[in-house]
């Protein structure tokens, strides 16, 4: 074997494990990390939290609100440049640009305008990168390349009033997306080939993303639409389950629900946050409510749950804790003020928060109150996108840039 052939057969070994999906528990592939509870996994708690978090790299990658995906030592970053919508694969070491690809996508107008970029974060699974673009483009890509597999366009002029906001789910080759505008549909794809495998046509999109449950042996796939909860077979699309949760006023259902066991947690702005049992009942599901807590609605904040509680940020800009079992306040903060929009990450004996105005916020998972640990300015700019923890690394996407900070 010459040198040459060697180095040849190494690189295409790389490439093939890759192509085939293999992850650490430091991925965080997709919407709100592995399982979509906003769990990072291996986070080390230092003895003492620094002045300062250590700033590595910073790239200019363009507009967006898309929480970039991290698998092994490639970033994928979905935002806008221009006229084009670009996805990009980073170097998550170095931020050296590996490949791009970009299509000329709908310019973002009216009360949505001052957020021009894509809100949807990529989903890599299986080799391949899946990302949803303000008017609704769904593309394929090989995540080791670049290259188009299949891309998508069939709600041609149809999305919700402030644009694409869900984040698509890929499982068993499938990759199920809630697409267009007021009459859309949540419809399952062949990951390989792009071909529609089921459709249900309910509900049109608003802007929470779907999760996966498992209800006695039945796979189960639950999103908030634009005016109601839905669970539908993941084998068929079939409707399982509807509740109404109509926004209130102008408001719109925008968080992502947590699934526990069979027990389903869900709330909104302006509306109490509920807790239902999910069971099955024949060849569909029957629900038995729980508890319902009137006293934190969120709005742009999906919560998290953490030994038995849940801590979320309420849309009047307050921490809270409920207690998961029996749907009690346990605490809200009482500075509050910090804006509706938040995106929290589980690091299991602390809880890492990003608000608008680009502070990361630390702090303790207890049910005595609000116990701050460190709190660091992380960008220039405001910040939607929710911050990605994978080991002592933090990367925060904001207005135009991604940055890596490192825990020191």
């Amino acid at each position: 074997m010459t040198r040459s052939t060697g180095k040849t057969l190494f690189l295409s070994v790389c490439a093939f494990l890759f192509a085939t999906g293999l992850s650490s528990a430091q991925d965080w592939p997709q919407w709100r990390g592995p399982e979509r509870d906003g769990r990072v996994a291996g986070f080390r708690v230092p003895a003492r939290w620094p002045g300062e978090l250590a700033r590595k790299w910073s790239v200019s990658v363009g507009l967006g609100d898309s929480t970039p995906a991290l698998v092994g030592d490639r970033l994928f970053v979905f935002s806008r440049q221009g006229a084009s919508e670009v996805t990009r694969s980073l170097d998550a070491a170095t931020g050296t640009e590996l490949w791009q690809d970009r299509y000329d996508a709908q310019a973002v107008s009216g009360p949505a305008a001052s957020h021009p970029g894509p809100r949807s974060s990529p989903t890599v699974a299986d080799g391949k990168v899946i990302t949803l673009g303000v008017s609704g483009i769904l593309s394929c890509l090989e995540a080791a390349t670049g290259k188009v597999l299949w891309r998508k366009n069939d709600f041609r002029g149809a999305w919700p009033q402030y644009f694409t906001g869900m984040s698509p789910i890929v499982s068993e080759g499938l990759c199920i997306a809630h697409l267009g505008g007021r009459s859309g549909a949540v419809v399952a794809y062949s990951l390989a080939a792009g071909a529609e495998m089921w459709r249900w046509a309910g509900d049109g999109p608003a802007y929470a993303s779907p999760v996966l449950a498992s209800v006695e042996g039945m796979k189960v796939i639950v999103t908030q639409t634009d005016r109601s909860v839905v669970a539908l077979s993941f084998a068929s699309g079939k409707l399982l389950w509807q509740v109404p949760f109509q926004p209130v006023g102008m408001g719109y259902n925008a968080a992502t629900p947590i699934v526990d066991g069979q027990t389903l947690i869900y709330a909104g702005q302006g509306r109490p946050t509920r807790a239902v049992r999910l069971e099955r009942a024949g060849d569909g599901l029957s629900v038995r409510e729980l508890w319902s807590n009137p006293e934190n609605s969120v709005q742009f904040s999906t919560p998290v749950l953490e030994g038995g509680r849940i801590y979320g940020l309420s849309q009047a800009g307050r921490f809270f804790c409920i207690d998961a079992g029996s749907g009690k306040t346990l605490w809200a903060d009482p500075a509050g003020m910090r804006g509706p929009f938040c995106g929290i990450v589980n690091a299991g004996t602390v809880l890492i928060a990003l608000t608008a105005p680009a502070f990361l916020t630390v702090f303790a998972p207890s049910e005595k109150g609000y116990q701050e640990l460190a709190r660091y300015k992380v960008a220039s700019s405001e910040t939607y996108a929710h911050p990605l923890v994978s080991g002592n690394r933090i990367f925060i996407k904001d207005q135009d840039a991604v940055t890596l900070w490192r825990i020191e």
